[in-house]
């Protein structure tokens, strides 16, 4: 199971290598693997799809959901070149796969220039000290998303 694995991380490193060299986008790949074959690859697209969350995980995430038809990834594992981001990292929560694996760490990502720090350094502050302003607006009937989802008898649950 370990060459096997190797073998995973290593096409997603791969895909990271080549989307660099194509000019497509950043250093980063990944692959969904699921019953021991490779189910759905993605790479960095966010300069080419001017999609600032086209990030490789969550590239691999859509497709591999696409193609299984649903969207949890509960029977899957998830290579990536790199560690994952904020975004990605809530991503793959949400996703659920059994496991993940990465080859670079967040610090050598921001030996590249890609730092992502500051999003965790801002995650621990209060709404109202964020550098970027958020701002809580409470207008009449703002509860009523949430309401009409503990009343719906149509949800599925996740």
């Amino acid at each position: 199971m370990d060459q096997e694995r190797q073998e995973f991380m290593m096409e997603a490193v791969r895909l990271a290598e080549r989307n660099v060299t194509s000019g497509n986008g950043g250093p980063f790949g990944a692959v969904i693997v699921k019953d021991g074959r490779i189910i759905a690859t993605g790479v960095n697209e966010v300069t080419k799809k001017a999609d600032p969350t086209a990030h490789a995980e969550v590239q691999a995430i859509r497709e591999a959901c696409r193609v299984l038809g649903t969207f949890q990834l509960t029977d899957c594992e998830l290579y990536t070149s790199c560690e994952p981001c904020p975004m990605c990292f809530g991503a793959i929560y949400w996703a659920r796969p059994k496991a993940v694996y990465y080859a670079g760490t967040k610090q050598e990502a921001a030996a590249v220039s890609f730092d992502d720090h500051f999003i965790y350094e801002e995650l621990d502050r209060p709404p109202e000290a964020r550098k970027l302003p958020m701002v809580r607006l409470t207008p009449e009937g703002y509860h009523a998303p949430f309401d009409a989802w503990r009343e719906s008898t149509k949800k599925v649950e996740y």
